[in-house]
């Protein structure tokens, strides 16, 4: 048998990568981020979409291309760039990979308050046990990764029937897509902090050094996985915000608790409800291992003994997540915070890439394109411009 030719095997691996890096980004926070801005911008929503598309496709674009023709990850690039830069930069993705984690944690309060009608804390803790269990227990977490694949489909099919029998206003949504009648800021930095911010796009570019996609030759597929993962993703938050749209426009009422249940709910009636409790709780607990995982493999290059006791940090990476959920409460608000604060990690980090493109000694004879170099550095100063207040504003809705 003939192997197969060398740029089928790239694609297979490269749009494997696109669909990890969507699936990532496609959680508990995707569903609440999405639902909460609809719900305050209506059809002008679409416009956030629309300009979160193209911010994603930038910062994600830089960041894989530069990664894999440097052959290093993103701490080790930022290392050698500057001698300690590459520590700074772990435990900024640490950061914001902890606040996911405590999102994706509220997730899982959240969707076993729709199945079982338990508090959230309650939700919570039996979830950190079984995340951690799942962790302990490879074959367990084998089995249910076939299982989440599986809830996976059944939520976009799901969310599909929904916008369809929703009956949203087509011609008004994709008319305000372009001619927004209200505009956010929050909108914006909380959907992109939670599409590429953080851990998410380097955990994507990471994925494609190991599947040995690296190096200037292999760009173009580099390039296509890249777009297509954002491409991928967007998709299904247009469909997502449309099904929303629709519920609204008829009359729905949703509790600020668990607004996106509600959507389904208010399409589906209760089968929704319950299909969609147990999407979001699957979801939720395979990125709560997902979120530690990567996350402290950015602070194993700190020092040898966290490499030799992996399995207990991330453990505790997954416990202290689920003590500071409990202590805090308001699900809805941290899985919109979550979004925030990694919309403000993003221009930090993809500064430091973007520095490391231009440094011949790390990347040889290869010259990253000046259109690309310039809309990284857009990104920056627009996520880094609107992201401060942003997050100010967060942290003042917390503390009232």
């Amino acid at each position: 048998m003939r192997p197969l030719p060398k740029a089928r095997w790239w694609g297979g691996a490269s749009l494997g990568a696109a669909f990890l890096m969507a699936n990532s980004s496609i959680g508990p926070g995707f569903l609440t981020q999405t639902t909460v801005f609809t719900q305050q911008l209506l059809t002008s929503f679409g416009f956030v979409i629309l300009v979160s598309v193209v911010l994603d496709i930038g910062a994600q674009l830089n960041t894989w291309r530069i990664l894999t023709v440097s052959e290093l990850r993103a701490q080790d690039l930022a290392n050698r760039l500057l001698p300690g830069l590459g520590y700074f930069l772990a435990a900024m993705v640490i950061l914001g990979g902890f606040a996911f984690n405590i999102g994706n944690i509220a997730g899982c309060g959240l969707g076993l308050n729709v199945l079982t009608g338990m508090s959230f804390e309650q939700g919570a803790l039996i979830s950190c046990g079984v995340a951690l269990v799942l962790f302990w227990v490879r074959e367990i977490g084998k089995m249910l990764d076939g299982f989440t694949k599986i809830l996976g489909t059944v939520k976009i099919l799901l969310t599909l029937g929904i916008a369809f029998s929703a009956h949203p206003p087509l011609l008004q949504a994709l008319h305000h897509t372009l001619l927004p009648v209200k505009i956010s800021a929050a909108a914006i930095v909380t959907i992109v902090g939670g599409t590429v911010g953080g851990y998410i796009t380097f955990s994507g570019a990471h994925r494609l050094l190991d599947a040995g996609i690296k190096g200037p030759g292999q760009q173009a597929e580099v390039t296509r996985s890249a777009v297509s993962g954002i491409v991928i993703s967007t998709i299904m938050r247009f469909v997502l915000f449309l099904a929303i749209v629709g519920v609204l426009t008829h009359g729905a009422v949703l509790t600020a608790e668990n607004p996106a249940a509600g959507v389904f709910r208010a399409a589906a009636g209760e089968i929704g409800f319950r299909i969609f409790g147990v999407i979001l709780w699957s979801a939720a607990i395979s990125s709560v291992v997902g979120a530690a995982y990567t996350s402290v493999s950015f602070f194993k290059t700190f020092h040898p003994i966290f490499e030799r006791y992996e399995r207990v940090c991330i453990s505790v990476f997954i416990m202290l997540s689920t003590g500071i959920f409990v202590l805090v409460g308001k699900p809805t608000q941290l899985l919109v915070f979550a979004g925030a604060i990694n919309g403000l990690i993003l221009p930090i980090a993809l500064a430091i890439v973007l520095v490391a493109a231009t440094n011949r000694r790390l990347m040889g004879a290869y010259h990253h394109p000046k259109w690309m170099l310039a809309a990284g550095w857009v990104v920056v100063v627009i996520m880094g411009g609107l992201s401060v207040p942003v997050l100010v504003e967060q942290i003042g809705g917390f503390l009232r």
